[in-house]
């Protein structure tokens, strides 16, 4: 048998390759190099800790099911919109998952699971806020391709429009389609 630092030391390196898949969809907008799934990841989780301390909700849970589900994603890949008319990867989504999680200790591997089930249910603040901060962070990396000339990417930046259910994610939203991506710099 496997003994437990060994098999978290393997799941450490299958999250390795969220560093190795990259977003699909961005692909119809003419994106030669879209940004990965960790990079999204990693964008995503900060800003649902921003949208947890607006609208007052439970911090670790919001950034933690931001930060993890995507990670079925390793083993089924990344589907855009145009190919989920088709088919729904969904629940091998969930298998996977559940089978990246399957050899954690149960103290580790089994609020994972909980959290990814919370985050799919969207039935608390928290999944709410978690989805908002995942489809935020797409609106953001539309911004900048249509900040750099991919038009098309207006697309989701109004897809995400019709999604958000926080009051902060909207707002965020409706300040960052007014601001171009480098003003930062400057202010």
């Amino acid at each position: 048998m496997t003994n437990l630092y060994k098999k978290i030391t393997h799941f450490v390196f299958e999250l390795s390759n969220l560093k190795k898949f990259k977003h699909c969809g961005t692909k119809f907008a003419g994106i030669k190099d879209p940004d990965s799934l960790a990079e999204h990841a990693l964008r995503a989780s900060q800003i649902a800790y921003i949208l947890a301390k607006l609208e007052e909700a439970d911090i670790g849970k919001c950034i933690l099911m931001t930060l993890t589900h995507d990670n079925g994603e390793i083993r089924v890949g990344d589907q855009h919109k145009i190919s989920r008319r088709y088919f729904d990867i969904k629940p091998f989504e969930h298998k996977a998952f559940a089978d990246q999680t399957r050899n954690l200790p149960r103290k580790i591997g089994r609020p994972l699971v909980e959290l990814h089930q919370e985050f799919e249910d969207q039935k608390t603040l928290e999944s709410h806020i978690a989805r908002d901060a995942d489809i935020l962070e797409t609106a953001f990396q539309a911004k900048e391709y249509y900040d750099n000339g991919y038009k098309t990417a207006k697309l989701w930046i109004e897809s995400v429009k019709k999604q958000l259910k926080t009051t902060s994610a909207k707002k965020i939203l409706k300040e960052m389609e007014k601001t171009h991506f480098t003003e930062w710099l400057t202010s």
